[in-house]
């Protein structure tokens, strides 16, 4: 008697799967960098101003949206659902670049900035310690420099990241819209 079983799929690699490899590389790189802006802020003390902190945003979808699009990838959901995930990544990246591209702009005095770029909000308290307040204020301006390499400032670095994140997610899109 011969028993005749069911062939046996062969398991997906992940390098078969490339909104797999897009979701989970731009995520990563969403995740590295939000650790960098935080390491720069809370250990080297190179404080955001408000420019810095919006720019942040893009970063805070694309690692839940990433880690969803992951899922879905690796859990063989309906293509376009995965496709039109990676997109939103990508938009959300590309109008990042472009929030970072206006800040570099400001820092190079192309254009004004904002005006609300002015420090932090403070509780001034009563107002026999409001001048020693006012004087331990650090305002945090747009269109100063804190810190450079190379030549670029972190708002260059962040249009950079984010135009290679689009990239990524963009790739990952068209590879499964193919497929």
């Amino acid at each position: 008697m011969t028993a005749q079983t069911a062939p046996v799929p062969a398991p997906v690699h992940a390098s078969s799967n490339p909104a797999l490899i897009a979701a989970l590389a731009v995520g990563l790189i969403a995740l590295a960098t939000l650790a960098g802006a935080w390491f720069f802020q809370l250990v080297l003390d190179i404080r955001p101003c408000p420019l810095c902190l919006e720019q942040r945003y893009a970063y805070y979808l694309a690692i839940p949206l990433a880690v969803l699009v992951a899922i879905a990838a690796a859990r063989d959901v309906p293509r376009g659902l995965v496709v039109t995930g990676l997109v939103l990544l990508a938009l959300a990246a590309l109008a990042n670049a472009a929030l970072g591209g206006y800040h570099a702009g400001i820092e190079w005095t192309f254009w004004q900035g904002p005006t609300d770029c002015s420090g932090p909000v403070v509780d001034l308290g009563k107002a026999g310690s409001l001048l020693e307040r006012l004087d331990t204020v650090k305002v945090i301006r747009c269109d100063e420099v804190q810190w450079r390499f190379l030549g670029l400032s972190l708002a260059g670095y962040n249009v950079l990241i984010s135009l290679l994140m689009a990239a990524i997610a963009l790739w990952g899109a068209g590879k499964t819209a193919r497929r």
